[in-house]
C-alpha cells in the first residue's frame, strides 16, 4: 500500500471545474474528482505555510501555537516507524528547512520558481519541471512509500506559456499582463475592473497549465504496477484571493473564504467512493489520521486537528466534526460550522453558509444571537483545546448546525 499527497499552494477552489467553476478547462483536475471521493467545505485552519504543514503532518490545532523539537507523533516519523518510506517533493525551501521536513527519509528537491516572464512552451516552465522529477522519482519508489509533494509556483510564478492566459481573453477585452510576476496588493476602492480581468486570466493560465501537469501525473501513475494499491489525495494548502475583497495574491492574513476555503480529495484503489462528494467539514489537516488508518496505524493522542475521512468514504458517517476553528493566537481567528461563518477580527463578521461562498453579505447585526452562540462555540473548543480534553466540546446547538428558518 503507498499513498501519494499532491499538495498545490494558492490554488484557488473556484477556479476548478468540479468546484462549480463553468468558463476554464480543468480537464484533468475534474477527471480526478471524477475518480475520487470530493470534499466540498475544506478549510485550510491557517494561512501561514509553516503553520500548516505543522498541522497536517503532526495535527497540532493552530491556537496551541508552535510545538518544540520534531514529535514521533509527526506522520513521517509514524509511518517511518512502520516501515513506511517517507519522501518529501517541494520547491519552497521553507518547507524542505522546516524542522518536521526533517523526519521525511528522503528529501526530493525540485527547482525553485524563477522565470520572470511566460515559457516559450509547456515543458520550458517550472511545473512541468517539477512534475518531470516527480514522476522520474516514481519510476524508482520502493513500496510501500508515501510521497508528499508541495508546489509553491502558483504564489510565486506564472509562468505558463502566453496562449495559456490569452485562450481566456474575450473579443474586446484588453491584454492580459505580459509577465510571470505574482500580483500582491489591496485594489482601490474605484479600481479598474480590466486590470482585475487581466490578472484573473494570467492565473486561469496558470491552473490550466497545471491541469496539463496533473494529467501527465495521472497518466505516469497508471502506467505502474502499483497503482491498484495507492492512494492518491489532491489538496490545496491554502487559496489565492483574485479580488473578492479587494485582495489580490498574499496581501493581508484576512480570514476569507477566498484564502481558507480550498479545494481536496482522495482516490482510493478500486473506485471506492469515486464521484462521490461531501459535505462535511474538513481540513487539510485531516490527510494524517486518514493516512495512519490507511496503513492501519493506530493514531497517538497528540493529534489534535485531524480526524480520518475514511468512515466518511467508506459511508460508515455524514460528518466527522460539527465546527472548524481557524486561525491563531496571533492572528484573527474564525468558526465555521455547517451553516454559518463567524470571523473574529476587529469586529465580528458572520456569514451563511454555503451559500454565500464569497461572504459578500455581512449579517452580524441581524443575528447578534447566532453570533453569540458562535463565539461560545468557538471559546469551549479553544478551552477545551488547551487543557487536552477535546472530548469535553459541548455540540452546537440546531442553529448553528442547520441555520435560521
Amino acid at each position: 500500500m503507498n499513498a501519494i499527497c499532491l499538495v498545490i499552494d494558492r490554488l484557488h477552489v473556484g477556479h476548478v471545474g468540479a468546484y462549480g467553476n463553468a468558463w476554464m478547462d480543468t480537464p484533468s483536475l475534474d477527471r480526478l474528482a471524477c475518480e475520487s471521493f470530493v470534499f466540498d467545505q475544506a478549510l485550510a485552519s491557517h494561512p501561514r505555510i509553516e503553520t500548516i504543514h505543522e498541522s497536517v503532518w503532526q495535527g497540532r490545532h493552530p491556537l496551541l501555537g508552535p510545538s518544540g523539537g520534531v514529535a514521533t507523533a509527526s506522520l513521517p516519523g509514524r509511518l517511518a516507524e512502520a516501515g513506511v518510506a517517507t519522501a518529501l517533493a517541494t520547491d519552497d525551501r521553507a518547507v524542505a528547512d522546516s524542522r518536521l521536513a526533517a523526519a521525511f527519509g528522503e528529501l526530493v528537491d525540485l527547482p525553485p520558481p524563477e522565470r520572470i516572464e511566460p515559457a516559450v512552451d509547456v515543458g520550458a516552465t517550472h511545473l512541468a519541471a517539477c512534475f518531470a522529477r516527480i514522476i522520474d522519482w516514481l519510476g524508482s519508489a520502493e513500496e510501500p512509500f508515501l510521497l508528499w509533494v508541495h508546489l509553491s509556483s502558483m504564489a510565486r510564478c506564472w509562468d505558463a506559456p502566453r496562449e495559456f492566459r490569452h485562450r481566456y481573453v474575450e473579443p474586446g477585452d484588453p491584454d492580459p499582463p505580459d509577465s510571470a510576476e505574482v500580483p500582491r496588493l489591496l485594489l482601490p476602492d474605484d479600481y479598474d475592473p480590466d486590470t482585475l480581468l487581466g490578472m484573473v486570466q494570467a492565473y486561469a493560465g496558470q491552473v490550466s497549465l497545471l491541469d496539463t501537469c496533473v494529467g501527465a501525473l495521472a497518466e505516469a501513475i497508471e502506467d505502474h504496477p502499483w497503482a491498484g494499491e495507492t492512494l492518491l489525495a489532491m489538496a490545496s494548502a491554502r487559496g489565492f484571493p483574485l479580488g473578492e475583497h479587494r485582495r489580490v495574491g498574499a496581501w493581508d492574513e484576512a480570514l476569507h473564504g477566498e484564502l481558507v476555503h480550498v479545494p481536496m480529495m482522495i482516490r482510493l484503489p478500486g473506485g471506492l467512493g469515486a464521484a462521490q462528494r461531501s459535505q462535511a467539514l474538513a481540513t487539510p489537516a485531516d490527510l494524517r489520521p486518514t493516512l495512519l488508518e490507511w496503513w492501519s496505524l493506530e493514531d497517538l493522542p497528540t493529534g489534535t486537528l485531524g480526524t480520518s475521512l475514511l468512515p466518511l468514504i467508506h459511508g460508515n458517517c455524514e460528518t466527522v466534526r460539527d465546527r472548524l476553528v481557524l486561525g491563531s493566537p496571533d492572528l484573527e481567528t474564525a468558526i465555521r460550522t455547517p451553516a454559518w461563518y463567524l470571523r473574529r477580527a476587529d469586529r465580528p463578521r458572520l456569514y451563511v453558509k454555503p451559500d454565500d461562498r464569497w461572504e459578500v453579505n455581512d449579517v452580524a447585526d441581524r443575528c447578534a444571537e447566532v453570533v453569540d452562540e458562535l463565539q461560545a462555540a468557538a471559546d469551549d473548543f479553544q478551552a477545551c483545546l488547551q487543557s487536552g480534553c477535546l472530548d469535553a466540546v459541548a455540540p452546537i446547538s440546531e442553529i448553528l448546525n442547520s441555520g435560521l428558518e
